[in-house]
C-alpha cells in the first residue's frame, strides 16, 4: 500500500464544478448546456469530472475525438464528438451509438455507408464553417450540401451547429454575422423539410459576450471552461463562477543566502541583502508557465511571497522575508485559495500572454489528481 503522497496536487472540486454547471444553466436559460469535456477535461481527468456533471443534470456531453468518446460511452447520455472524424474511426463510433459530426458531403456519405453495413441509424450533426475557417461545410456550399445529405440512408440528422473565432470580443460584428449565416441555413433546411432538434453556436465566450446566441432558434449551448471556474479573460464574464481547482505542493529547503547571491538558470536574480530564500517542489514540468520567473508569486501559510529566480523543470524559489515562522513540508499553494489569498488562473494566463484553457491543460502529468 502507497503511503507516500506526490510532492504536487491538483485538487478539483466536483461540488463547485456541479455549482458552475448550474449557474452556466441559469444565464442560458431556456437552451440546454452541453459539457464539453475534451482533452481529458482539459487534463483534471473526464471520468470523474463527467461522473459529477451527468449527476448534476448534464444531459449529454462533448468531446474532440473517438477515444474521449469511449471512455464515456458508459454514463447513459449521448457522447458527442465536435471535431472531424476519421474514416477509419467511423465504424466503432457508429457501433456505441456516438454522436457523430458531418463536416462535408465525403464524411456524410462514408457514415451513411457504414450505418447501412451495420444495419443501424447514425445520429448525426452538420456542422457549418460560418467563419471559423477550421473544419465544417462551408456556409457558402450548405444549401446545395443538404438536398444530398438529406437523401442519404441510416442518418439521423439531429442537430446544426458552427463555431466562433471571435466570441470573447463582446459586441463582435463577426459573430452576428455567423450567427446570421447559420440562421439563413436554418431557413433554406425548413423550407426543404429538414428540422433540427438542436441548433447551437455558443461556446463559453459567446455565453458570456453573444448572448443572442442563446435565444431562439437556438436552444443547446457548449460550456468548457467556465465550468472550471474560469474564463478568457480577454472578454467579458456574465456566468457567476466559482473556482474549481487548486494546485498544491510543499516546501522542499529553507536557507539563508548571504547579499550578492544568484539564483537559479540564467542568474535572473541576485539577493540584495541576507534572504531567507525557499526551494519549492514545482517547476514547469509541473505546468507552471516560465513567465512566473521573477514574476509570480506562491501562498505559503495565508501569505503570498515573490517567486525568485527562473524556475526550473522540478523547482521554483521563493523569498520567505514575509513568513519568518515557516519550515521545511510546508503546504505551498500554487493556484487556489489559502486563507484570504488567493491566485487564480486567469492571473497565470496573463503573465503568460495567453488563456485559461492554455494553463489548465499545461498542468503535468505526474501532477496527482485529487477530487473532493
Amino acid at each position: 500500500m502507497r503511503t507516500m503522497q506526490h510532492r504536487v496536487v491538483l485538487t478539483i472540486n466536483l461540488s463547485h464544478l456541479a455549482q458552475n454547471y448550474k449557474a452556466v444553466c441559469d444565464i442560458s436559460s431556456p437552451c440546454t448546456v452541453m459539457p464539453v469535456l475534451k482533452a481529458n477535461a482539459y487534463g483534471l481527468g473526464v471520468a470523474p469530472i463527467a461522473r459529477a456533471l451527468v449527476a448534476a443534470g448534464a444531459p449529454r456531453i462533448a468531446v474532440a475525438e473517438p477515444f474521449e468518446a469511449l471512455q464515456l460511452t458508459d454514463l447513459g447520455v449521448p457522447i458527442q464528438i465536435l471535431s472531424g472524424i476519421l474514416p477509419d474511426e467511423i465504424p466503432e463510433m457508429i457501433a456505441n451509438d456516438v454522436v457523430l459530426p458531418i463536416v462535408s458531403e465525403e464524411s456524410a456519405r462514408l457514415i451513411s455507408k457504414e450505418a447501412v453495413a451495420q444495419n443501424r441509424c447514425a445520429t448525426v450533426h452538420l456542422k457549418v464553417d460560418t467563419g471559423m475557417g477550421r473544419a465544417g461545410i462551408l456556409w457558402q456550399e450548405m444549401p446545395r450540401a443538404l438536398k444530398t445529405i438529406a437523401t442519404l440512408p441510416g442518418l439521423s440528422i439531429e442537430g446544426l451547429f458552427t463555431h466562433f473565432p471571435l466570441a470573447y470580443e463582446q459586441g463582435s460584428d463577426f459573430t452576428v454575422i455567423q450567427l446570421q449565416r447559420l440562421l439563413d441555413i436554418l431557413e433554406v433546411s425548413e423550407a426543404h423539410g429538414i428540422h433540427f432538434r438542436f441548433i447551437h453556436a455558443a461556446n463559453s465566450d459567446a455565453i458570456n459576450n453573444a448572448p443572442i446566441a442563446c435565444q431562439a432558434p437556438f436552444n443547446l449551448v457548449r460550456s468548457g471552461i467556465n465550468l472550471h471556474g474560469a474564463f478568457d479573460a480577454a472578454g467579458s464574464l456574465r456566468v457567476p463562477l466559482t473556482p474549481v481547482l487548486k494546485l498544491t505542493t510543499r516546501l522542499a529547503q529553507i536557507r539563508t543566502l548571504p547579499a550578492g547571491t544568484a539564483i537559479g538558470y540564467g542568474h535572473t536574480y541576485t539577493t540584495q541583502g541576507p534572504t531567507r530564500v525557499g526551494t519549492v517542489c514545482a517547476g514547469y514540468a509541473d505546468g507552471l508557465p516560465l513567465a512566473l520567473s521573477n514574476q509570480g508569486e506562491v501562498i505559503i501559510r495565508g501569505v503570498k511571497v515573490p517567486i525568485i529566480g527562473r524556475i526550473s523543470m522540478d523547482y521554483l524559489t521563493v523569498d520567505l522575508t514575509a513568513v519568518p515562522e515557516v519550515q521545511v513540508g510546508d503546504i505551498v499553494t500554487l493556484l487556489g485559495t489559502d486563507g484570504e489569498a488567493a491566485i487564480q488562473v486567469d492571473t497565470w494566463a496573463k503573465l503568460k500572454n495567453t488563456h485559461a484553457y492554455d494553463i489548465i491543460c499545461s498542468i503535468g502529468s505526474r501532477v496527482e489528481r485529487a477530487y473532493i
